[in-house]
């Protein structure tokens, strides 16, 4: 064999080589190593998951349902696909005439019932060429509030924000407080046509007295301009007042530093909703008969015998506390969440409210958030308290309304103008259907549940969407109270993808 001292170059090769074999082996060793670690050395002990098990009422159940859903999807915003609002007036816009002719209103409802009523009398002002007069707030609905409109709004904001579209005034002059006014009525959904009719009684009156103010404008077929004109009103024009918007944005500073994100619920489960929809499931007997009792000494309520089960099949009720609790924990959120409760006080007091505190203990309130001192000046004033809901639920990160009311549906609509923020809308019939399956023992709490309820609401969740139109076969004007609301969802007309209309 021939000796290989003489070739360096050979033994360069075989240390080289050798050297390559060494690596290899120590790699594959290596990985052998890490694999028998990963499956007896790290594996949790019998005692450490019994541990576990004992953190949550339904662990498993929650456990596994979080693996399913990744932090982006119950978190993150809606994908916006580029859309952003549109407000500016378009070139064929008409600017504001100084006018003599004076249109007063008294708007009617909560609080955003006379948000998008003023909304639309802003509108309707500048159609009839009137000079539209601070409207006179509802003092008489159920939340028996006195406050007046700058108790509430931020009055000169108001009126300098839309001076280029309607001329607004704090008083009528004094010389026409006495003289004849024609007293209105106005239907309902109403069109531009109906409104030049209108004009014609500035022929013979001077002052128009508007007695109410909700949905008096309809939802689709009007110009541009005018549906611009509405959103301007609302979005930019209708700001709170200072001490409210203050504390408001305080309260939101507050559940930020807590927890960094939240859930806002609207749990719509209060005595008047109840009342008014007739919905008394869960409730006692007694419980029950104080509500019917209540709607049936409410004048303004037209409807007083309701079959309560056909309500609730028919997706007509708010989800009372045990249901929300059951859909969030469903939909993949943790125990740990914070929510907060925009809304007044609850029917049934803390037992009813502990049957969502059991899934998610971390319930907070305007109480819990805001000192006595705080909240003092804004006592017996529901209207000013719902405005510090509206805030804190236009900033939160996800939006939850138990029920399709008049916040619910401004609140959803602001959140797609600011850039289809996530609120996640629940199928109240659907979610009925399973919910009397998991009563009856046919479904059970579980991965297979999740991924029914998840499926049923994957396109319910502010993504954006053009208006629905009216139901089918539903024919003459009936057809315009099943249309979606205008202010509920202000696209295509105020939301767009040029980056320059806003």
């Amino acid at each position: 064999m021939a000796n290989n001292r003489g070739y360096p170059h050979c033994r360069r090769f075989l240390s080289r080589r050798q050297s390559i074999l060494t690596i290899a082996l120590f790699t594959i060793f290596a990985f052998v190593f890490s694999i028998f670690l990963l499956l007896f050395g790290f594996a949790p002990k019998e005692d450490d998951i019994l541990k576990d098990d004992t953190r949550l009422e339904e662990p498993q159940q929650s456990q596994s349902v979080q693996q399913q859903v990744s932090d982006e999807n119950l978190w993150g915003a809606s994908l916006s696909h580029g859309l952003h609002p549109c407000i500016k007036p378009t070139a064929r816009h008409k600017a504001a005439q100084g006018s003599d002719h004076y249109i007063t209103v008294r708007s009617n409802g909560g609080l955003n019932q006379m948000r998008t009523g003023i909304s639309d009398m802003v509108a309707v002002a500048h159609i009839m060429n009137a000079t539209l007069v601070i409207p006179q707030l509802d003092k008489r609905s159920f939340w028996q509030d006195t406050s007046t409109f700058s108790d509430i709004f931020d009055e000169l904001h108001f009126i300098t924000t839309l001076q280029d579209d309607v001329r607004i005034v704090k008083a009528l002059p004094k010389e026409l407080e006495s003289i004849p006014r024609a007293r209105k009525h106005l239907t309902s959904w109403s069109g531009m046509g109906y409104y030049e009719e209108m004009a014609r009684l500035w022929k013979d009156y001077q002052v128009i007295h508007v007695a109410k103010s909700d949905s008096r404008l309809a939802n689709n077929d009007l110009p541009l301009d005018i549906q611009r004109l509405r959103c301007r009103a609302l979005y930019r024009a209708l700001r709170f007042s200072p001490s409210i918007e203050r504390l408001g944005k305080k309260l939101v500073e507050r559940l930020r530093s807590h927890s960094g994100r939240y859930i806002a619920l609207h749990l719509r489960y209060e005595k008047d909703m109840l009342s008014f929809t007739g919905c008394t499931y869960g409730l006692t007997e007694a419980e029950s008969e104080e509500l019917r009792i209540m709607r049936e000494n409410t004048n303004h309520w037209k409807v007083k015998k309701i079959n309560s089960t056909e309500q609730r099949v028919g997706g007509f009720c708010p989800l009372t506390p045990k249901e929300v609790g059951i859909f969030l924990e469903s939909l993949g959120y943790p125990p740990i969440t914070t929510i907060y409760i925009a809304s007044g006080e609850i029917y049934g007091g803390e037992a009813r409210l502990s049957e969502l505190k059991s899934r998610f203990p971390n319930i907070v309130s305007k109480e819990a958030l805001a000192t006595a001192k705080e909240l003092e000046p804004f006592a017996n004033h529901g209207s000013q308290t719902a405005a510090l809901d509206y805030i804190i639920s236009i900033e939160s990160n996800v939006f939850v309304p138990s029920h399709s009311g008049n916040m619910a549906r401004a609140v959803e609509g602001h959140r797609r103008f600011l850039g289809h923020r996530r609120t996640i809308n629940p199928d109240r019939k659907g979610l009925v259907e399973l919910f009397d399956k998991l009563e009856s023992g046919e479904l059970k709490l579980g991965s297979s549940f999740s991924h029914l309820v998840q499926e049923m609401h994957k396109n319910r969740q502010g993504a954006p969407r053009k208006r629905h139109g009216p139901l089918p076969g539903i024919k003459g004007r009936a057809r315009l109270r099943t249309e979606e609301s205008f202010y509920e969802n202000p696209y295509p007309e105020c939301i767009c993808r040029s980056k320059t209309a806003v």
